[in-house]
């Protein structure tokens, strides 16, 4: 599929929406970037829209002229209250996705997470795993996709995208940003030998946008995650490594480290953040978690950077 009007891109100043916007560009594409505020920088002839998503008076005009949305807005860290999750990670995908129908707008790829399947069960997730969200987050990001899955029976020509633990450059925050720059590690949590699944931004991004194109696409659910499963420890040890960061060689139980967690998040919470240290996240380290992204490459994606190993080393060569 071929797009001659303008794509949108939501959440334009964030982490994944930012490289969207700027492969877009790059390619010659009219872009439209939208998010609660202006970014610092745009690609040159990027148009900008200061938008609520949650206000359909806003969402209204963003749409004209539009034939492709990449819906990537939302607010992800596990430590929100579900009440606070919702008017953005549901509410407003019933705003947009009703207006992308009534607009006929050809494409809609909307980016969820891999945190709707909860807890892993022993087997790789695949996209027909049942979901079964472990945390308000994941039900969020589960609802969010439920209304689009229903938009899709009434005729919106939509994908949507379930990444993993996402890492790579500008990455400031969430589990990735230890695999994302330099920054101290203070144990291996667990026994470090929990498998993990991860992938390159690049990854997302470029993916996200190679089904946008992809006749075939519309309609299904993919999860996105490179080709290794590298342990807890591995990727710390290698991410200590790679940006010279100062990594403690000790175990952290993990009930001392949910103890610690919970520390934080009252801190955190007095100061109006977000913890570095989450405390519904730890329950994920206490057994693997492997993703099965061979959908993905049936459908004609190359993976940019398929292994862990080889990539936090492509990273640590962009610091010198």
């Amino acid at each position: 599929m071929k797009y001659d009007k303008i794509t949108l891109v939501t959440g334009a100043g964030g982490f994944i929406g930012s490289h969207i916007v700027s492969l877009l560009a790059d390619s010659g594409i009219t872009v439209r970037a939208t998010d609660m505020r202006a970014p610092a920088r745009l690609p040159d002839g990027v148009q900008f829209m200061k938008a609520d998503l949650r206000n359909r008076d806003d969402v209204t005009p963003l749409l004209e002229g539009v034939d492709r949305i990449f819906h990537v807005a939302g607010i992800c860290n596990l430590s929100t209250p579900y009440e606070k999750l919702r008017p953005v990670n549901v509410h407003a995908v019933d705003v947009i996705t009703e207006l992308a129908m009534k607009r006929q707008v050809r494409r809609f790829v909307h980016m969820s997470s891999s945190s709707v399947y909860g807890l892993y069960n022993g087997t790789a997730f695949s996209e027909e795993a049942p979901c079964r969200p472990a945390d308000s987050y994941g039900q969020s990001k589960f609802d969010g996709e439920s209304i689009v899955r229903r938009r899709m029976a009434e005729g919106l020509q939509a994908v949507i995208l379930r990444p993993c633990t996402v890492y790579g450059p500008g990455c400031n925050d969430g589990a990735g940003k230890v695999f994302s720059r330099p920054s101290d590690i203070p144990g291996i949590p667990g026994n470090g030998k929990q498998k993990l699944a991860n992938v390159r931004v690049e990854d997302v991004s470029n993916a996200a946008i190679f089904l946008s194109q992809r006749d075939d696409a519309a309609g299904h659910i993919f999860n996105v995650s490179d080709d290794s499963s590298p342990t807890l420890e591995e990727a710390l040890r290698l991410s200590a490594q790679v940006f010279r960061s100062r990594i403690k060689p000790i175990h952290v139980p993990l009930a001392l480290l949910k103890i610690v967690a919970r520390v934080e998040g009252v801190i955190a919470a007095l100061r109006g953040k977000i913890p570095d240290l989450e405390l519904e996240a730890v329950k994920y380290l206490y057994s693997d978690y492997i993703m099965d992204n061979s959908k993905l490459k049936k459908h004609g994606y190359k993976l940019l950077f398929p292994a862990f190993d080889t990539s936090m080393q492509e990273l640590g060569e962009r610091l010198k």
